[in-house]
């Protein structure tokens, strides 16, 4: 009987135990550490949604699935690191004027409105520097084929400190920003670059 009792309150034990820690390890909130998990997550959810195809009778890949379709060794993981690269990169060059930089990262329309923008300031004779406080979050909101162009849709989440200089003195000024990248590539090209076409502002 003693033995069988150990084994019982050993048991309650346990159960007890299990949900303390089930209770104490819950986080409220989204972590920072969340951000990889969580995309790739998103990612999956995108690429399970296939749609019906009347005309052909069957299924059409849509979303990621249609890209890791035409290009197999696509990585979404690897997709977002280099977004997110290349998100600071673009942020900083932008800030410091730097056309070369920019102009191989951009597509020709954002590029035009980025130029008017450096151009304007370098009139007004202003120069500005950006410092992130740490990396930005990068999730991916959208994917889509238009012909053998992939178009990726990224939502960015990022706070820096920006740095000014102009005729009135210095200034400085913390910003947070949540916007909407869209990188596009030819999946026919032997360029593995993503270009920018296109930036939108987002809800944070």
């Amino acid at each position: 009987m003693q033995v069988l009792q150990l084994i019982i309150f050993a048991g309650l034990a346990a159960v007890v135990l299990f949900q303390l820690y089930s209770v104490l390890g819950r986080r409220v909130g989204r972590q920072p550490e969340d951000a990889a998990p969580e995309a790739v997550a998103a990612a999956a959810r995108l690429a399970d949604r296939p749609l019906e195809d009347p005309a052909q009778g069957g299924v059409t890949l849509s979303g990621l699935a249609a890209v890791k379709a035409r290009d197999p060794g696509f990585d979404i993981t690897h997709f977002l690191q280099g977004s997110r690269q290349a998100y600071e990169t673009i942020v900083r060059s932008f800030a410091a004027g730097d056309r070369a930089v920019l102009k191989p990262l951009l597509a020709a329309p954002v590029m035009e409105g980025f130029e008017a923008a450096i151009a304007q300031r370098e009139t007004e004779g202003r120069t500005e520097s950006v410092e992130f406080t740490h990396s930005p979050r990068a999730d991916l909101e959208k994917a889509d084929m238009v012909g053998d162009l992939a178009r990726l849709t990224v939502r960015f989440l990022a706070e820096f400190r920006s740095r000014g200089k102009g005729p009135e003195g210095e200034s400085v000024e913390d910003r947070r920003t949540a916007e909407l990248w869209t990188f596009e590539r030819n999946l026919k090209s032997r360029d593995p670059n993503w270009i920018l076409i296109r930036v939108d502002p987002a809800e944070a």
